[in-house]
């Protein structure tokens, strides 16, 4: 459990310094910059989220995430499991919907003039005036209220529109067959239906229901290690091994 105890620190300290990042993150300042053609910090950041997304997956949600934090902060009001389903594609609606719109944007500018990581920020701090506070703490509503009325990481599955980044990069590895960090399933056959895997999934996934699988594919997993720290078989472990190009 030590890995979790690391995990929920870094999300800890990630969520403190979310008043710092946040503009890191938005999708808005991304279009802002577009239309002068710039390349801000959030460009930046989530071409690193795809590029690192194809050996790791979904890591970044799971350690580093301060929109995770946040929602993890609220399990303790409720921890109930949020319905799989089509809901899960309102985020890649969003996702393509805001994509289309900054190329339209770098499109319109017809160059890149520069790259400004601090763009629009005050030396590099985001909430850094009573606007930016009040738009900090209608994200931090917008995050952290459905997931107190609707389960765990609610804001993940639905709405997010980071994690299609993440999603994309773990696509792109499995098309291309190349090696990539997975929980892998070793002789599931021991497992003896304790479900603490999909207890402490902070996912909400039915991990108990993939064992026979042999790894976890489901493109929801964080790469969380919850299941494999709180397995008493120890049936599950992190391996970096061959992807199957199972789409």
């Amino acid at each position: 459990m030590k890995r979790q105890k690391i995990r929920k620190l870094l999300l800890t300290v990630s969520l403190l310094f979310f008043p710092v990042t946040l503009y890191y993150f938005s999708p808005a300042l991304i279009i802002d910059a577009g239309l002068s053609g710039i390349i801000n910090g959030s460009f930046i950041v989530f071409v690193s989220m795809f590029l690192l997304a194809i050996p790791f997956g979904r890591l970044f949600c799971a350690y580093v995430c301060p929109a995770g934090g946040l929602q993890e902060c609220a399990f303790t009001i409720n921890s109930n499991k949020p319905k799989q389903g089509w809901k899960n594609n309102i985020k890649y609606v969003i996702w393509a919907f805001w994509v289309l719109m900054v190329v339209l944007c770098y499109f319109n500018s017809g160059k890149i003039v520069k790259i400004d990581f601090w763009f629009n920020t005050e030396n590099g701090i985001s909430v850094s005036s009573i606007q930016s506070y009040i738009i900090y703490y209608g994200i931090v509503f917008l995050i952290f209220i459905p997931s107190i009325l609707f389960g765990k990481r609610i804001f993940c599955h639905y709405f997010c529109w980071m994690a299609p980044f993440m999603v994309l990069g773990t696509k792109i590895r499995r098309f291309l067959h190349l090696p990539g960090l997975h929980i892998q399933i070793n002789n599931g056959s021991t497992c003896v239906s304790c479900e603490k895997c999909s207890n402490n999934c902070p996912m909400g996934l039915n991990v108990s229901g993939m064992i026979n699988n042999n790894q976890i594919e489901d493109l929801e997993c964080i790469q969380c290690g919850a299941c494999v720290d709180s397995c008493p078989r120890k049936i599950f472990s992190y391996k970096v091994v061959p992807e199957k190009g199972k789409k």
